[in-house]
């Protein structure tokens, strides 16, 4: 008689063992006819998983976030089974969920068509409309290589020999289609009401170049055809927003294939580059930090003992010399130790807080590289705060309001946080991990700030808090990080003197506000559209003259400007003025000065805002004045 304690805290007994299923049923119709899936204690089950002993157990609907992974790893199932009922030689591989949809890897001797994608969609409608049972069965593992043998399907048999351990591993079956996979998944295929595939990739097959290249099909799949129609919508926009097009519009980077991953800004694009560095330069020295820079090129035996070679060797770029291994560093950390490792440290030196402008490469893999968003050669505004135990959470919480302050500078309102604790494989033993997660989540608590737990994503070294930005269309960018680290210091040699006068290992925290420069400024450019805040567009202020008579004016007024200290440009081309007006309005500068008769007489200028605003007639004072308060606000709506 298995008793059933629902989320609520009610309880349902039960005579004999029960279905999820028919739990669900026992509460009403119309919770049976939502029923997805099941939690039963921490695991997610199938609404056919038979219930035989007491458990606690939540019913998984669609308004459940959970219930949309559920549903989006079906649909991934659904795609797979509509491609090989139209293209029958199509070997399926691996199809997991992804941010708000999922893909599938095909085997197929060409490559797919947005034709074969429409066609492929309009078999899925037509197969969830068919509302197949989805069953699931589980197999020995001979039972199941010897399925997928008589299939055909190779890279199902080479995931399942490569699965470690012997125990049994479940198919799921929709009509003639059999799939490897631990589930759940919905009961029926009629439940899955709103989906779109969205694009085709290459993919190599187990993520290894040296393997055959397999073609990746992207999807979206949601609860309901509204949900479905907003993410398009949305997805829409955000193509507009497209950084790399907007960044060869406006003249700001380019890359290309000599220099795979590496950005090659131009005067503009580096303006933006070169502010924001200047800005979080003064931000850090303001907030007790001393910069430094540190080699590019490093011993491979400095990252053994740190830890990263045996971590992120695939990953690094190496070169030899004079017999010796060298890597060209793909984060600074190490190399900040070596630093505070320069004379003693008392106590009374902690916090020593070391930034750098810190210059990264890392081996990304080729296919995976995107624009800014995903590059090889990359800058962090990184630092490193070297404290004791008792000093972490005052330090943690300092950085956070830091963060905030400088978020809310690039316009960046809308935070979100996780923290991410101990991984599989990790340094450090797990009295000094309990230890390093309570200082994060007290520090969080004390600033009284919500937050997502995510177990198991920590670094290797260390826990640490996650921040991420939410933009304009509501897309989301982890950008910010803290980690707390009790494991390297000790593991390259880092000592202060404590105030008894033993030698202790200090703490280090390891954090980051943008990221990587790079990365950020892509995202404020899809943020902004390109229209950046006047403090970061690369050019502020255009003048522009009517006729010639007036271009020795308008050099005096560029003249005056730049004196000032703003990045001004002048227009004295023979074209009409309202040509001019068009063109810098779509190269998006924030205002362009106009110097006609009357402003040549009176030794003022017309302002326009590149949102067409006539502002009428200012001196050049007033102006001045106008934009330094223009450019004090920064990101923020108002000072």
């Amino acid at each position: 008689m298995p008793l059933v304690t629902l989320p609520d805290g009610s309880q349902r007994t039960f005579e004999k063992p029960v279905t999820v299923a028919e739990v669900a049923a026992d509460i009403g119709p119309g919770l049976a006819k939502a029923a997805l899936a099941g939690q039963v204690e921490d695991s997610l089950v199938d609404t056919s998983y038979l219930i035989e002993e007491d458990v606690h157990l939540a019913i998984i609907t669609e308004r459940d976030e959970i219930g949309l992974e559920v549903i989006r790893h079906s649909t991934a199932h659904l795609l797979a089974m509509a491609t090989q009922e139209i293209f029958p030689e199509a070997q399926v591989t691996i199809g997991p969920v992804v941010d708000e949809g999922f893909y599938y890897d095909f085997a197929f001797h060409r490559a797919f068509t947005p034709e074969d994608l429409d066609k492929i969609e309009q078999r899925m409608t037509e197969i969830a409309s068919r509302s197949l049972p989805v069953k699931r069965e589980v197999l020995t593992r001979e039972q199941a290589v010897s399925l997928f043998e008589g299939m055909g399907e190779k890279y199902k048999v080479e995931i399942i020999q490569a699965i470690p351990g012997n125990e049994a591993l479940s198919v799921y079956r929709q009509g003639d289609f059999v799939d490897l996979c631990r589930g759940p998944h919905v009961p029926d295929t009629g439940k899955l009401k709103a989906f779109k595939l969205t694009r085709v990739a290459g993919a190599y097959w187990r993520g290894d170049s040296k393997n055959e290249m397999l073609q990746r099909i992207y999807g979206t799949a949601w609860a309901n055809k509204k949900d479905l129609k907003a993410y398009l919508l949305r997805m829409e926009e955000a193509a507009k927003r497209d950084h790399r097009k907007i960044g060869k519009k406006l003249d700001f980077f380019h890359l290309q294939e000599e220099a795979p991953g590496m950005v090659f800004w131009h005067p503009r694009g580096w303006a933006i580059y070169t502010e924001i560095e200047a800005y979080m330069r003064r931000v850090q020295r303001d907030n007790g930090y001393r910069e430094i820079k540190t080699p590019q090129v490093v011993d491979r035996t400095l990252w053994e003992r740190s830890g990263h070679w045996d971590k992120f060797k695939e990953n690094m770029f190496t070169v030899e010399s004079e017999a010796r291994d060298y890597a060209v560093k793909p984060m600074n950390c190490p190399c900040h130790i070596q630093v505070y490792n320069q004379g003693l440290k008392s106590y009374r030196d902690l916090p020593l807080r070391l930034a750098e402008f810190g210059s990264c490469h890392r081996n990304e893999a080729s296919g995976t590289l995107q624009g800014l968003m995903r590059v090889r050669g990359f800058v962090q505004d990184d630092a490193h705060i070297f404290c004791s135990e008792s000093q972490i959470q005052e330090e943690v919480s300092t950085f956070i309001d830091l963060l905030f302050d400088v978020y809310r500078d690039f316009g960046f309102n809308d935070v979100l946080i996780k923290l991410s604790t101990r991984p599989a494989q990790r340094v450090g033993s797990d009295q000094v991990w309990v230890k390093a997660e309570k200082a994060l989540e007290d520090a969080l608590d004390f600033k009284g700030l919500a937050f997502d737990v995510l177990p198991g994503e920590g670094a290797f070294y260390g826990p640490k808090i996650e921040f991420s930005l939410k933009d304009c269309i509501g897309r989301v960018w982890q950008c910010g990080t803290i980690q707390v680290d009790f494991s390297m210091p000790g593991r390259l040699d880092a000592q202060f003197v404590a105030e008894d006068g033993s030698r202790q290992v200090p703490v280090m925290l390891h954090r980051a506000i943008l990221g990587s420069f790079e990365r950020f400024i892509g995202i404020l450019i899809e943020n902004y559209e390109g229209a950046m805040p006047v403090w970061l567009s690369p050019v502020q202020v255009v003048v522009a003259n009517i006729t010639d008579a007036h271009a020795p004016y308008v050099k005096k007024v560029e003249d005056y400007l730049r004196n000032q200290g703003f990045r001004v440009e002048s227009d004295l081309r023979n074209e009409k003025i309202g040509f001019k007006i068009r063109e810098h309005t779509i190269q998006k500068v924030p205002f362009l000065l106009v110097a006609g008769d009357k402003a040549l007489e009176t030794g003022s200028v017309a302002v326009r805002a590149r949102g067409g605003e006539d502002m009428g007639s200012m001196s050049l004072d007033d102006f001045s004045t106008f934009l330094k308060a223009e450019i004090a606000k920064r990101g923020r709506v108002c000072l």
